[in-house]
């Protein structure tokens, strides 16, 4: 429950304004790299591709998969730098000594990822506009995804920064399971192209079911039922959630 709602602001405010101010290294590269992989993967090769049984271009099917994989990136990047830097310059004793609930302190931080994530996916849609004629098919699906799924990382964000000792180790869950998950979850290819073994396999993948939500209700087609994918990912953004709520609660690494 939120006992200080100007506390939670302020803290939100503060998480907006850190990755504004460096919106050359945080908003503008993941532009960039859609622009690159449009270009590449929708534009050059798009048109030999044709395992899409003419349901849609293979431009608009990688556009939805594109807006989740910067979604997942950059709200996780958000929170992971900003609370390991406050552990690593010993700042963090400053919001833990404020009058806001370890509840509070969490929605805060996570606040700050959910707004450069919804900014990064809204700059990727907005530059697909330019190659390919996207029409969002389900809007509110497209909210509560790009909602949803910024919660989650976020929260997985915090994790990494409470475990990391060093800047090496902050880039590891991201480098070695977070980005290779998400490009093996269907980004650039659906499912049903792949030997029977790996697609078995990519069912137990979590980001599979995340790409898939975002691409239904972008394009109205999905491998997966949308509900499905909804529920997974509430199940898991809530659980993510708790438990770092929970480690904050416990002074998980926060307390020298």
């Amino acid at each position: 429950m939120i006992t200080n709602p100007l506390g939670v602001l302020a803290l939100s405010k503060r998480e907006i304004l850190r990755f504004f101010s460096v919106s050359s290294q945080t908003i503008f590269p993941p532009l960039v790299s859609s622009i690159l992989f449009i270009c590449i993967f929708g534009l050059a090769i798009g048109e030999r591709i044709n395992f899409l049984d003419n349901q849609m271009s293979y431009l608009q099917f990688i556009i939805p998969g594109l807006m989740t994989m910067h979604l997942i990136a950059s709200s996780y990047e958000n929170t992971s730098s900003s609370l390991f830097i406050a552990r690593w310059h010993n700042h963090i004793q400053e919001m833990l000594l404020s009058p806001l609930s370890y509840f509070e302190m969490v929605l805060g931080l996570l606040a700050g990822g959910v707004a450069r994530g919804l900014i990064v996916c809204g700059g990727v849609l907005l530059v697909s506009f330019f190659f390919a004629p996207i029409t969002i098919r389900y809007p509110l699906w497209t909210i509560y995804f790009a909602i949803v799924i910024p919660v989650i990382f976020s929260c997985a964000g915090m994790l990494g920064a409470l475990w990391a000792e060093d800047f090496n180790m902050l880039n590891v869950w991201n480098v070695y399971l977070i980005m290779p998950s998400v490009f093996l979850g269907g980004v650039f290819y659906p499912a049903k192209i792949l030997l029977p073994f790996f697609q078995e396999l990519t069912c137990f993948n979590p980001m599979y079911y995340l790409v898939n939500g975002m691409r239904y209700a972008v394009t109205g087609i999905s491998e997966v039922p949308v509900m499905i994918c909804a529920m997974f990912a509430f199940l898991l953004a809530c659980v993510m959630f708790f438990i770092t709520v929970y480690l904050f609660k416990i002074g998980y690494k926060l307390r020298t």
